[in-house]
């Protein structure tokens, strides 16, 4: 007769041990031995404003880097020159935009190891990190920022953004964070009286956004770089500049 109790049945083939997990053809094995993901960044960068000017092209940023709601590290650049074509800004984890920023770096590397006389163009970075950022996104550990990419391309100025889900489009206003909601209202109020400002005209809505963030969002900092691009002078970073501050607007802060 056959007793359930002492002689159960056996467990498929290949099948877990009584109390164990499964192995996953494919995955790793060992006790401890597992991977997990990003949740959600850690130090963090906030809004990045971007504009296209008459044959050029202005991205701005501030330096800080904020742990959580704390204003930690406090000299965190953003904005870098690529090569003589591109400028490129970038919000979200500063971690994984130092990551992506060392990955240009030697793509720009092996395009001068060619030396076919040819510059990796503007349009080519914004595909390029559509695609880095859509592969990232499919493994469900994606990069969390969202960059934007600045330069000329046949004499035009281009702009563009790519978020962490691979999501890309391009415009003559770009904004990210927390300036999407507060500095594009301002700089297509201006656009609309004023379709093709000269580089100066610009700068100055640009460095007026930079002001009305500081005082608007929380995870700003009254210190910030600007990135210009044209045919004329081509990539040019400055900084860290400081915000002009005017607290009178404040009633209530005595």
């Amino acid at each position: 007769m056959f007793d359930a109790a002492s002689n159960p049945p056996s467990f498929w083939h290949n099948g877990p041990a009584p109390g164990a997990f499964y192995n996953f053809p494919g995955t790793r094995s060992g006790p401890g031995d597992f991977r997990q993901h990003s949740q959600a960044p850690v130090t963090t960068a906030t809004s990045i404003v971007a504009l296209t000017y008459k044959k050029g092209v202005i991205i701005a940023g501030d330096i800080l880097g904020s742990y959580g709601s704390l204003a930690r590290y406090r000299n965190c650049p953003r904005i870098v020159k690529v090569n003589d074509n591109i400028i490129l800004g970038a919000g979200g984890d500063y971690a994984d935009f130092q990551y992506v920023k060392d990955l240009i770096e030697q793509k720009i590397i092996d395009e001068d190891c060619l030396d076919d006389g040819f510059k990796l163009k503007p349009k080519s970075l914004y595909c390029w990190l559509t695609r880095i950022m859509y592969n990232r996104r499919s493994k469900f550990d994606p990069f969390w920022n969202n960059f934007v990419v600045g330069g000329i391309q046949d004499g035009e100025p281009f702009l563009g953004t790519v978020d962490k889900l691979g999501t890309a489009f391009t415009d003559k206003i770009i904004c990210s964070g927390y300036g999407a909601y507060i500095a594009v209202p301002l700089l297509r109020d201006a656009l609309e009286k004023n379709p093709t400002p000269s580089k100066a005209e610009a700068r100055e809505l640009v460095e007026k956004c930079m002001e009305v963030l500081y005082y608007r969002d929380a995870r700003s900092f009254p210190k910030y770089q600007i990135a210009t691009i044209d045919e004329v002078d081509g990539p040019v970073v400055e900084g860290p500049i400081s915000v002009v501050q005017n607290w009178d607007l404040a009633h209530m802060i005595h």
